[in-house]
């Protein structure tokens, strides 16, 4: 009994001792990873928990720049950077000189349209104090343009002052009250010069003067608008939304240039689902809309709609893009081009053919497609970029109408000028060919 006992005692021993052993291992092992709140450490010293805590909010992570998307393609004329944001909003001024662009960075940007084929693209600043701009758009003028402030949700208005070689913008003193309830989708100045339109993301488009009164404001029941502009010719507001139609409102005055009234002018119909978006041509008697449905339209909208005449479908294609998506249409109602995501495709407005293809131009999605006045370029944006490509389709359906016109024409007169246009047009063309090939 004393030997059984004398073993349990030193297995008992044993057994503490190896306990023990391991408490003081496990202690040791936590004062090395498991600090308490007072065993921080700084230069050998003990530091506080609040302390540390402070400290280590005042070291906030860097935050990593971006890196600029990566683009090209045989067809892109220039790619233009001077933004330090992503660009919201692209507009030609109508004298085809200037593209005023607006960004998150609290800039505008004039550029120079005969820089575009150059090494260095020029561009002037004009800055927007306290705020940013998501819309932009040049006086009929050139002398002036408005911007849509992303805070303020209300328009401001710029002067430009031409110095030298350059411009002095200077901002009005007072910016446009505030109307809007939902947010802006687009801005327009017409044409004509006599009003301003705003549209927002609900139901509701404004009608301004240039002095920021509100002359009238249309209910466009689409359940919610999806895109709306002033029409090139300065008489039309249009615009679509939930529903599978575009609806195009004509804005009165009299002949002492007094506003009086807005009233229903005709409507796009015959989609089959939600329209997307639409552009006019520059003469404002063509129009190209794009549909959820998958297809496209071309309209000719030259018509007597005070006598009840509708507009007449010219040409629907099919598209095979995602939204969200734009439509842009070129000047001379030849070429229409369609931005999906951040793929842009280029269609014949004529055969429906894809012309050209250009994939993930931008990083983002594309928030604005736009021809030039010249049919020359087609612009796109939607990163801090803003990418010129040659519209080389418009060079080609343009010779191939001209063609056609030749075939027709029976005036010596017309026959040579239409053969020396047709000369031309396939000289430029051949100068583009020549450099995508280089």
């Amino acid at each position: 009994m004393e030997v059984v006992a004398l073993v349990a005692v030193s297995v008992s021993v044993l057994l503490g001792g190896i306990i023990l052993l391991l408490a003081v291992w496990r202690q040791k092992g936590r004062g090395l990873s498991e600090p308490g709140p007072s065993d921080h450490k700084a230069n050998g010293q003990a530091v506080p928990e609040k302390q540390v805590s402070k400290k280590q909010k005042q070291q906030k992570p860097r935050k990593e720049k971006s890196q600029q998307h990566t683009f090209t393609h045989p067809l892109l004329a220039s790619a233009l950077k001077a933004h330090s944001g992503n660009i919201t909003c692209l507009d030609f001024s109508s004298n085809g000189k200037y593209l005023a662009s607006c960004s998150d960075d609290r800039t505008v940007r004039i550029w120079s349209t005969k820089d575009f084929l150059e090494k260095e693209h020029r561009c002037m600043r004009a800055n927007v104090d306290l705020d940013h701009a998501t819309h932009v758009r040049f006086s009929p003028d050139c002398r002036t343009f408005i911007v849509w402030l992303a805070n303020g949700d209300t328009i401001r208005v710029f002067k430009m002052t031409k110095k030298d070689d350059s411009f002095i913008f200077s901002a009005a003193h007072d910016d446009f009250p505030k109307r809007h309830k939902a947010s802006i989708i687009n801005i327009g100045i017409a044409e004509t010069g006599k009003f301003i339109m705003t549209a927002s993301d609900d139901t509701s488009i404004l009608i301004w003067d240039l002095k920021g009164e509100v002359l009238a404001s249309i209910n466009t029941n689409q359940v919610a608008n999806a895109y709306a502009t002033v029409s090139p010719c300065g008489r039309f507001v249009a615009s679509c939304g939930f529903t599978p139609d575009v609806k195009v409102w004509e804005v009165c005055f009299g002949k002492s240039g007094d506003f009086r009234e807005v009233c229903r002018a005709f409507e796009l119909k015959g989609h089959s689902a939600g329209v997307c978006g639409f552009a006019f041509s520059n003469d404002s008697r063509r129009m190209a809309t794009v549909s959820k449905d998958g297809t496209w339209k071309l309209w000719n909208t030259d018509v007597e709609y005070k006598k009840q005449q509708d507009p007449y479908l010219l040409f629907t294609g099919q598209w095979r893009g995602r939204e969200p998506c734009r439509i842009a249409l070129s000047p001379d109602g030849r070429v229409v081009a369609i931005a999906s995501v951040s793929d842009i495709t280029v269609y014949s407005a004529q055969t429906g053919q894809i012309e050209e293809e250009f994939h993930l131009v931008h990083g983002e999605i594309i928030s604005n497609l736009a021809f030039d006045t010249t049919n020359r370029f087609l612009v796109s944006t939607g990163d801090r970029a803003i990418r010129v490509f040659h519209n080389t389709a418009g060079y080609r359906a343009a010779i191939g109408d001209m063609k056609e016109m030749l075939k027709k024409a029976t005036n010596k007169g017309m026959k040579d000028r239409l053969q020396q246009q047709i000369k031309d047009a396939q000289s430029a063309l051949d100068v583009v060919c020549k450099q995508v090939k280089k």
